[in-house]
């Protein structure tokens, strides 16, 4: 293992600068400093070997030339993980798969009977294994450039690479536009008749909870990073993520972990509970009050907590699965949430690929029971999900692996900006407040489109 030190700057979109317009460059940020949430902020570009999977086939491509392989994608990237690695750094991530799982990979996983369109056009997978990363610790303000150095190529470049980040940050603010009026999929009647549709699967005992979600788009014209670091302003949160790709960008201020996986120990920490905030302080804590004493929202959170407990059941030892936080709050920019929190010791036979793949998607944006979910979600919905509720990760090459869920999230791709907003319908839900919840949600993504340019 290599480890260079570098100056630390409390800022880290300052060092994304210097490799922010290399394809597959990826920014793992944990907001801060606009929020101290977080920990660590991971920069990595230059990825040794490519996969990229749309529908039944994944394209690799690595110094080799590119090969087309039909096996299942998250064993795809185990086999180019290649054999665990042992870490003593003590840092999260030291080289290995970073990129994102879509929603629609689970296509993969179940079977679901194709209803809604693509119009978004963006790899279901699209993971890199890196051998290098800048690691940023805010806790000790210490920053550090990092390799297992499994690739040779690492070794050539380890010089040119740090002085790189020894450089003066770039000021690389750009225009962008917004060209067109931002566009839903559902009007509100639409997404009226789909809710009642939901309730009727309810009161028939199909289903007790479906995240139903919309989607918006408009015309862009510009820079992405430009608008991700207004994003990073706007909402800031910990598992906030930039990924440029040569198929689009992925402009991510997600709140939500999904999975992560340190040595054996597993913790997933779904959100189900939503209000959102006031600028005046008493109203903002009688809001997040009504939130924790809400007894929708508790019995909405807790379907999907057992439904959790159920998913990493399967990868985890027998009788370790435990919920040491239930209905905890947590407050943002524009929301407060309730998160709880699912711990339990990975299987000896298991590891970080089994996890995420036996747990995929996440059950707290899909609702419950997860599959007969899916399939209302497939009916009703128009458009196909993409990246939205699918999930962000690296998993290291030492075994370790952490992952949002990818709410809040743009994506850009053939000149338009996207975005979904969602929520769980249970049957004590209301349209008008399940209408209102996805603009609470939606708040900080839609100033970006009340700027027409920047």
């Amino acid at each position: 293992m290599k480890i260079s030190k570098l100056p630390y700057n409390r800022d880290s979109e300052k060092l994304f600068s210097f490799v922010v317009n290399e394809p597959w460059s990826i920014f793992l940020d944990s907001g801060y400093p606009r929020i101290d949430t977080g920990r660590y902020d991971i920069i990595t570009a230059k990825p040794s070997v490519t996969l990229e999977t749309y529908g039944k086939k994944t394209y690799i491509t690595s110094t080799n030339g590119k090969i087309i392989s039909e096996d299942d994608p998250f064993y795809l990237v185990r086999e180019y993980l290649g054999k665990k690695i042992s870490n003593l750094s003590g840092l999260p991530f030291c080289g290995g798969a970073l990129g994102y799982f879509s929603y629609d990979l689970s296509r993969r996983l179940e079977n679901i009977v194709d209803s809604t369109k693509q119009t978004i056009g963006m790899p279901d997978m699209a993971i890199g294994i890196y051998d290098w990363a800048v690691i940023i610790d805010h806790h000790i303000q210490k920053t550090w450039l990092v390799s297992f150095n499994r690739f040779d190529t690492t070794k050539i470049i380890w010089q040119e690479l740090h002085d790189l980040f020894l450089g003066v940050p770039i000021n690389n603010d750009k225009i962008f536009k917004i060209k067109s009026k931002l566009k839903s999929n559902l009007s509100k009647d639409e997404y009226a008749k789909a809710f009642n549709r939901i309730k009727n699967y309810i009161h028939d005992g199909d289903c007790y909870q479906v995240n139903f979600a919309q989607h918006f788009s408009a015309e862009f014209e510009g820079d992405t990073w430009s608008v991700y670091k207004k994003l990073r302003e706007f909402n800031p949160a910990p598992f906030s993520a930039y990924i440029n790709l040569p198929t689009g960008a992925i402009l991510s201020s997600s709140p939500e972990r999904f999975l992560c996986l340190t040595g054996n120990q597993v913790e997933t920490k779904p959100i189900k509970g939503t209000k959102h905030r006031s600028v005046f302080a008493y109203e903002d804590k009688e809001l997040a009050v009504s939130l924790l004493e809400s007894e929708k929202d508790r019995a909405e959170n807790l379907m999907i907590v057992d439904l959790l407990r159920n998913d990493i059941s399967k990868s985890c030892e027998s009788g370790s699965v435990n919920v040491p936080k239930l209905f905890a709050l947590e407050t943002y920019s524009t929301v407060h949430h309730l998160v709880s929190t699912i711990s339990g010791t990975l299987a000896k036979n298991k590891d970080g690929i089994d996890l995420i793949r036996e747990c995929f998607p996440g059950g707290s944006i899909t609702g419950a029971p997860k599959l007969r979910s899916m399939e209302i979600i497939e009916e009703l919905e128009p458009d196909r999900r993409s990246i939205y509720c699918g999930s962000i990760a690296y998993i290291g090459f030492d075994g370790n692996m952490d992952s949002s869920i990818c709410i809040r999230t743009l994506i850009y791709s053939k000149n338009k900006i996207h975005f979904f907003v969602g929520g769980g319908i249970v049957w004590d839900s209301t349209v008008d407040a399940e209408y209102k919840e996805c603009f609470d949600k939606a708040s900080a993504m839609l100033k970006i489109f009340e700027r027409k340019s920047s």
